[in-house]
Formats: C-alpha cells, structure tokens, sequence
C-alpha cells in the first residue's frame, strides 16, 4: 500500500472511505449491493461511531460519487485537507478502535469477599475513593458490586424500617445487600478485546449501568483486569475525539 503522504487528497479520502465501507459491511454483514448512505443509517443503531458521525459520513458518501462518479481510475475534484484529516480519523476510529483496558479501564481494581460487614464495605469504598467495589463469592466467582449509593440506599431503607445502625453494619454481608438488589444489570462483564466506543454503546443503551468489568474472556469467574464506571464516559469521549 502507498504511503498517505505520497497520495493526493482525492486518493487519500477514497482510500479511507472505501476502508470504512469495508470494515461496516464485514462487521454487521450486511449486504454488498446496498448503497453507502442505506449502509450508515442501517449502522447507526449498531455503533456508537456511525452514530457519531452519521451526517459527515451521508456528506462523505455524497463527495465521493462527486470525486470519482463511479470510477476510481477518474479523478473529477480534490477535497479538502480538513476533510481528508476527518475521515481518516473516522477509518480509524471504526478499523482499528482504542482498547477499553489500554486506555480509560481502572487496572488496581480493588475486590472485596462476599462475607464482609457493611461497615468493612464502606471503610473501604470511602478509604479507597472508589464508588464501585467487585464482590467475590467464596467459589471465587463474582457475584456483584458493591455500589456505594447502592449501600446508601439500603442502609436508608434498613432504618426507615426500625433497624438498628450498629446492626446493619456489622451483622448485615455484603451477600445479603447484593441478593437484595431488585436489578441486576447495574454491572456487566466484557471481555479483554472491548473497544472504548463498545463500552459507550454498553453505558449508553443501558442507562442503570454503573460499571463494566473486564476480564480476559469475559467471564465472572475469571480475575478483574479492569473496570470502566459511568464517571469514564466525558475520558472515553475525549479519547474517542482526539484519537
């Protein structure tokens, strides 16, 4: 492949459209005859990417019928420098995206056994500065997050009902907050590949999600390699944006 330096701008910008055709068709498989600006409103729903940047790449399709006119040997215009500089910002955003656990996941995750009192919980929450706390069973396996406005809630509900601070705290396991919780998917698990825009997609079609957790195969047995809380969402735009 030529180097982009050694391309015009019209070849540059076909390069990375005809990249960015590719990478949606293959990844959704959708179909081939279907045109390109079907082929992003078809994707919308689908990626966090395409969504961002739906109307530059309906605008890109259109320059690019406008370039070439059906044929790639024939250069009608040359775009500009700007517009060169973004579509190949959206090729790599969509061909080869930033890794979740390489760029914005929390890597000292700090876990916490299911048998502990509420008390060691929010010691440690509030000692660690971390709002959000994976909960380990004793077959190693995680069974939730301690949550500490979930915590919160529980203890202003435990008292409502005439229960006793010292009692909630140092009677009450974190396994009997978690088995509580009416909703469980205020936490999920992903796997080491999870991209930055997967994980937006994850917080943005679930609007309960408080953390993702990542493990190598995305699985609840496995050790947390990282964790990615809904307080990521404004770095993981930036990255997205500056990448």
């Amino acid at each position: 492949m030529e180097e982009k330096k050694d391309l015009s701008n019209a070849r540059r910008f076909l390069q990375a459209y005809n990249n960015i055709d590719y990478a949606i068709r293959t990844r959704y498989n959708l179909n081939r005859s279907m045109g390109f600006s079907e082929l992003i409103r078809r994707s919308v729903a689908l990626n966090y990417i395409v969504r961002k940047y739906e109307d530059d790449l309906i605008d890109f399709g259109r320059l690019r019928n406008a370039i070439v006119h059906g044929n790639e040997d024939y250069i009608m215009a040359e775009p500009h420098y700007e517009v060169v500089e973004q579509i190949e910002k959206i090729e790599r955003l969509l061909t080869t995206p930033p890794k979740a656990l390489e760029t914005v996941c929390r890597r000292d995750v700090l876990t916490i056994s299911c048998d502990k009192s509420m008390r060691e919980a929010i010691i440690l929450i509030a000692s660690s500065s971390y709002s959000n706390i994976p909960v380990f069973n004793n077959q190693n396996e995680i069974i939730g997050v301690a949550n500490g406005q979930k915590i919160l809630d529980s203890f202003g509900k435990y008292l409502i009902t005439g229960g006793k601070a010292d009692i909630f705290l140092d009677n009450v396991k974190i396994e009997d907050m978690l088995s509580k919780i009416e909703n469980s998917n205020y936490y999920i698990f992903a796997n080491k590949d999870l991209t930055v825009e997967q994980a937006l997609e994850f917080f943005h079609n679930n609007s309960k999600l408080l953390a993702i957790l990542v493990t190598k195969n995305g699985g609840a047995k496995e050790k947390p390699l990282g964790i990615i809380t809904g307080t990521d969402v404004i770095k993981m735009n930036s990255i997205l944006e500056n990448y």
